[in-house]
């Protein structure tokens, strides 16, 4: 391998060269699908061929009116692509806006260009947080650390030396190195292995697993069905078209078409309505999620307070002067070259200062909570948490830093060959809004955890300001000997203080053992385990490159108090879908016992594909799509299927025992099918109108009007339509009186059967 010039890097002429030759370092995973996949996924699902194979069978009978039922799914799937694009554009649009930049060292000068930017030699500079662009291998090192878990598994920092191998997708947990890049774009080790860390832990939802069974259920009946029933018409009544097109009603009755694609469509929805609210949303699925947390696990620094530090006075020790103590810290800074906000107090801190050269880095290490040097006299310079510095401090110097921290102020030890030199003392302003959105969420049952690295005492104290419930309970991790019963301690604590990252994960690992969901908030890459582990993640923008590439969410405008919207955002989703999610199940839990009955029953069956295509639309299709819109901001239930079925059950079970009885009663009368199929398509209707308005609840002037506008829309369509959808008038002389009667009992017979089954049936249910 050539070996790129360290004190040049890549010439323009050589990245030119590289460019042309391919060796780029092009995005290999994109965050979302392409426009392409969008049209394909939607277009060829398992029950639009379905659709298309029966509209076909119906086309060769000649009744061209009986494809109608092609306009709802061909509109729904026009409009969820729609949607869906919409929502990838606006999502891909913030994404770039927000991507990281690298260092990267060419002519001689560092500069910052974007990942895809980057070729084969080039040398990128890589500090703490940072995560690796692609393949490469150490030219150049300060103590760099290097965390693999997202490749090996392993949550083990690795040190690596001059001319060691890096892989794309791990990232610096210490230390900064020189990198030069070896393998790029389709090369890289990341690519090869599809084991992106923000792809790693992507998982269904709930929602969709509980939607994807009912589907895969229906898929194992529809067909079977569908032919048996055909085969059993067809014996009785010799006729292919009648048939046919019987067939058809019912096993179009039970697809819910647009239940999937409403899910999709109500989730990409609200992913733009976030990217909106300057939230990054990486999967869709998180925003389910989100809504389901039922705790949420906080880092101290930059959610609680702002992340603005300052330093408020320096403390002395041993006849040391504070232009010393100040001295040695901005030359720690100025050694390790970190970026961190406690850096970035220090370097702020306005005193003169003469930089201490040194001869070695110590980068902060997460297990020694310090950072620092060594200096041409072989002097060793250190500054962090006493307590982990050395070993058995002074317990004077202990019980200062904890007095210091009951009032909320962080210590930083300044130590020369391991003697005390003094403290810098630090304090964070707690987030204006913080008090209101801690608030917020404890009231929407959502139970509050702090981790951090800090001094439990000034954790505590910060978050007893923020008014956070139980924030008095706080435990100090590095005072536990032996195997940590995480188990109990979740139950007994709030504040868990000297959080070492490994023991963030193993903390909410105990959580979801008690079967929570758990989300994790974070910006360093102190948080990048717990964030990776937990259910549903989020990240402050502005921190680390790696804590935002492995979040679910990215707070971009730095605000905490957006998390209030994207909880909200998610329940809305999840409520609606749960809501309308009943009206696409009434018909197919109808459709299918009315199929398995007519197999057995010797009449004709009970309508047609076109007498079914207004009632669809007007009870199901339209309102679906606009009550998947409104706010409802309840916690989730967690009973998808019991929530659905509550409504969807009684509605079909009234469809089905009074389709019979028109039934019977047509067959003893000699009523025509015209007439008989018209009173039933009148009842199925009927009762969607009844279910759509408990649905509905609660009910306000905007939803009234949308409901009017539906009945309205749907006696029109039964009293001078009736031709074009194979409807007889309701109204006629033969069957007014049964109309009327339909018409005004359908909703009290809806709620009767509701109230029987929630005592006998779904009670049980809640037990």
């Amino acid at each position: 391998m050539d070996q790129t010039n360290l004190q040049t890097g890549l010439t323009n002429n050589e990245v030119t060269k590289q460019v042309a030759a391919g060796q780029t370092n092009v995005t290999i995973d994109k965050l979302t699908r392409t426009n392409w996949q969008i049209i394909f996924d939607n277009l060829f699902t398992l029950f639009n061929i379905i659709n298309l194979v029966l509209a076909v069978l119906v086309g060769i009978t000649g009744v061209f009116n009986n494809l109608f039922f092609l306009g709802p799914v061909i509109v729904n799937t026009l409009f969820g692509t729609y949607q869906e694009i919409k929502s990838k554009n606006e999502i891909d649009r913030i994404s770039l806006i927000n991507e990281h930049e690298v260092s990267v060292l060419r002519d001689g000068q560092l500069i910052s260009v974007k990942k895809d930017a980057l070729v084969k030699n080039d040398l990128v500079q890589l500090a703490r947080g940072d995560q690796i662009p692609a393949d490469g291998i150490v030219r150049k090192t300060e103590g760099v650390e290097v965390n693999e878990s997202s490749l090996t598994g392993e949550s083990n920092s690795i040190a690596k030396s001059v001319d060691d191998e890096v892989l794309s997708g791990s990232f610096i947990v210490s230390g900064t190195a020189l990198i030069q890049l070896t393998h790029v774009g389709n090369d890289s080790f990341i690519s090869k292995m599809s084991l992106e860390v923000k792809h790693e832990k992507r998982k269904v939802s709930f929602l969709m697993k509980t939607i994807n069974s009912i589907i895969r259920v229906l898929t194992y009946a529809l067909v079977p069905l569908g032919l048996i029933l055909f085969f059993s018409a067809f014996l009785k009544n010799h006729s292919y078209n009648q048939s046919i097109l019987g067939t058809s009603a019912l096993v179009i009755g039970m697809i819910p078409e647009g239940l999937v694609l409403l899910t999709t469509v109500a989730l990409s929805v609200g992913a733009l309505n976030l990217t909106r609210k300057k939230t990054l949303v990486r999967s869709l699925s998180s925003i389910e999620t989100l809504a389901r947390v039922d705790v949420l696990c906080l880092d101290k620094t930059g959610t609680i307070t702002t992340g603005n530090l300052k330093i408020t006075d320096i403390i002395t020790k041993n006849k040391t002067e504070k232009s010393e103590i100040i001295n040695i810290a901005k030359s720690i800074v100025d050694a390790t070259q970190e970026e961190n906000q406690t850096a970035l107090a220090i370097s702020n801190y306005p005193a003169e200062f003469e930089i201490i050269k040194h001869t070695k880095a110590m980068p902060f290490s997460s297990e020694k909570k310090s950072s620092g040097f060594v200096d041409e006299n072989n002097n060793t310079y250190t500054m962090g948490a006493l307590e982990f510095m050395i070993d058995n401090p002074n317990p004077k110097d202990i019980q200062e830093i904890n007095d210091y921290a009951k009032d909320g102020i962080r210590v930083i030890a300044i130590l020369k060959n391991d003697t005390l030199l003094g403290f810098l003392l630090i304090v964070d302003e707690v987030r204006k809004e913080a008090k209101n959105t801690f608030s917020y969420l404890e009231k929407q049952g959502v139970t509050l955890k702090i981790i951090s690295g800090d001094n439990p005492l000034t954790v505590s104290n910060v978050a007893q300001q923020a008014n956070i419930k139980n924030s008095d309970k706080f435990i100090d991790l590095s005072q536990i000997e032996g195997e940590i019963d995480y188990e109990s301690i979740i139950k007994t604590y709030t504040v868990f203080g000297r959080v070492k990252p490994e023991q963030k994960k193993f903390l909410l690992i105990a959580m979801q053992n008690q079967g929570l969901t758990v989300g994790m908030t974070g910006d360093g890459v102190n948080d990048i385990l717990a964030m990776k582990q937990a259910d549903c993640s989020i990240a402050i923008a502005g921190g680390s490159d790696a804590a935002e590439s492995t979040a679910d969410f990215v707070l971009l405008n730095k605000n905490f108090d957006s998390m209030i919207f994207v909880l909200n955002e998610g329940r809305r989703v999840i409520n609606n879908i749960e809501r309308v999610a009943s009206l696409y199940l009434i018909k197919t839990i109808y459709s299918l016992f009315l199929t398995i009955i007519f197999i057995f029953l010797h009449s004709e069956l009970p309508f047609h594909p076109s007498q079914m295509t207004p009632v669809n639309a007007l009870t199901v299709g339209i309102p679906t799509f606009l009550l998947a819109l409104q706010p409802d901001y309840r916690p989730p239930a967690g009973k998808f299927m019991r929530n659905v079925l509550e409504i969807a059950l009684p509605a079909a079970i009234n469809i089905v025992l009074w389709t019979m009885v028109i039934t019977y009663f047509a067959n003893i009368t000699h009523m025509s099918h015209a007439n008989s199929s018209t009173l039933i398509v009148l009842l199925i209707s009927s009762i969607g109108f009844a279910a759509l308005f408990v649905i509905g609840r609660p009910i306000n002037r905007i939803k009234i009007g949308i409901f009017a506008t539906l009945i309205i829309a749907s006696l029109i369509i039964f009293i001078f339509s009736g031709k074009i959808f194979s409807l007889a008038n309701p109204f006629n002389p033969d069957i007014y009186l049964y109309s009327i009667v339909i018409i005004l009992a359908a909703y009290p017979l809806f709620e009767i059967t509701r109230e029987v089954l929630g005592r006998r049936v779904f009670s049980k249910f809640a037990k």
